[in-house]
């Protein structure tokens, strides 16, 4: 009984705590489905959906819009930002920004205004500059990405030796293509081009074009040789 008198006062107070923010300009999707702490500040116009979760010493800007199923922990979200579907970790989100679904903000990270980081992107201990873009599929560990740089899918950040953790730096303006591995530590000077497959394990000068693939070669008749396509 004593158990069920303690659930009923903590939902009382969280349903308290929903209503001042919603008095206080904060919208919600169902005022009884988030969970958020007395020490969160929310601005005005922020729209809240269910099953979000904010803790800490979070701060929301105004206008944002914080999608369903996230959790927030002792992070700072600027004004019109969009997150869907995320955890974000002590770390710092700038204005104008999108985040997720199904991202990963660890601590220490920090995305500055207008960035991208999409489905299924993982950043630790990283910065990304303004109007940078990590649209699906890669992980940022230990790096300083600059602003405008392009991060495309799959890419990854190979901070860890075995032994020894190590930073990359991306500068203004790179371009990482598709499936590339950067080994740390490496510096991607303003400008350059990392072309997709390619595995990166030394500084690649600004404006300079970084290929590090095996030539194609196609042999003609292989499969119907081998019978792989026929069916028993």
């Amino acid at each position: 009984m004593s158990e069920l008198l303690e659930y009923e006062k903590q939902e009382k107070k969280r349903y308290e705590i929903n209503l001042s923010h919603l008095e206080n300009g904060v919208r919600f999707i169902d005022l009884k489905a988030a969970y958020i702490e007395e020490t969160v500040k929310i601005g005005k116009g922020t729209i809240i959906y269910p099953g979000v979760i904010l803790e800490g010493n979070t701060e929301i800007g105004e206008n944002c819009t914080i999608g369903q199923n996230t959790r927030i922990v002792d992070s700072k979200i600027g004004n019109e930002t969009e997150l869907q579907s995320s955890v974000i970790l002590e770390s710092q989100v700038g204005n104008h920004t999108k985040v997720g679904p199904f991202a990963y903000l660890r601590p220490h990270s920090k995305l500055g205004d207008g960035v991208k980081v999409g489905d299924f992107v993982e950043v630790k201990n990283s910065s990304m500059g303004n109007g940078s873009k990590a649209s699906h599929l890669s992980y940022i560990g230990d790096s300083d990405v600059g602003e405008n740089v392009n991060i495309g899918c799959g890419v990854v950040f190979v901070n860890y030796d075995g032994k020894n953790k190590h930073r990359s730096v991306v500068k203004d303006g790179a371009f990482v293509g598709c499936n590339s591995n950067l080994v740390s530590p490496v510096i991607i000077e303003e400008g350059a081009y990392v072309a997709a497959g390619t595995t990166v394990t030394r500084d690649v000068p600004k404006g300079a074009l970084c290929v590090g693939r095996a030539k194609d070669k196609n042999i003609e008749g292989w499969v119907e040789r081998r019978g792989l396509l026929k069916k028993k």
